[in-house]
């Protein structure tokens, strides 16, 4: 299993616990650290920037959760699905999360959100650009070890998301409501694609 985006590992962990061999790659150093030691030295952890995707080996299934590929412009995520293909076996699952267009439509009536967890103060501003389909948030934590950070997250129209699967290699099989059973309609807020790469699976030696 490829973790894509793997963060802090959290999914990771989870998907090692159920039996599943795990390499997880992301872009920060510094998320790779933390993760490691949420692992341990026995899942394989790969620094890599999308699209490159400069990982080794062959794999069953990846995953991308968390809103990772929202970070990925129209292009970006072309070229991430191909490098994905090129890495998962013939019938091999691909599934990831992204926002929606109500998702879009809910930042930009909330602006500011606001608020204290934990004995933090925090201040999250969006601004939205719906012709560009972008939006600019800037996060600030108040504290001991606050932080503030700034991100620029990308609205794929599922029209886009579709067609970008199909040209990479992939079948889509489902579309759902976040990670539930429910179909996505026009209310959901995010995404949930499940796809499978065309082909027919490797065939096992008797």
């Amino acid at each position: 299993m490829l973790d894509v985006c793997c963060g802090t590992g959290l999914l990771a962990a989870e998907l090692t616990a159920l039996g599943y061999r795990v390499v997880g790659v992301d872009a920060s150093d510094a998320m790779l650290v933390r993760a490691r030691q949420l692992l341990g030295p026995d899942v394989p952890l790969v620094r890599t920037t999308l699209p490159e995707l400069t990982v080794e080996g062959a794999f069953d299934a990846a995953v991308c959760t968390y809103d990772g590929l929202n970070y990925l412009d129209r292009a970006g995520l072309r070229a991430t699905f191909t490098a994905l293909g090129g890495r998962l076996r013939p019938a091999g699952w691909l599934v990831f999360d992204v926002h929606t267009d109500a998702m879009m439509r809910f930042i930009s009536s909330h602006p500011v959100v606001d608020g204290d967890r934990d004995g933090h103060r925090y201040v999250i501003e969006s601004t939205v650009d719906a012709g560009a389909r972008t939006c600019d948030t800037r996060i600030e934590v108040e504290g001991a070890d606050g932080f503030t950070e700034h991100h620029r997250q990308y609205f794929h129209r599922a029209s886009e998301v579709r067609a970008a699967l199909v040209a990479s290699g992939f079948e889509v099989t489902a579309v759902r409501d976040d990670y539930s059973d429910r179909t996505v309609d026009s209310s959901a807020l995010s995404a949930t694609w499940i796809a499978r790469r065309r082909g027919l699976p490797d065939r096992v030696a008797p």
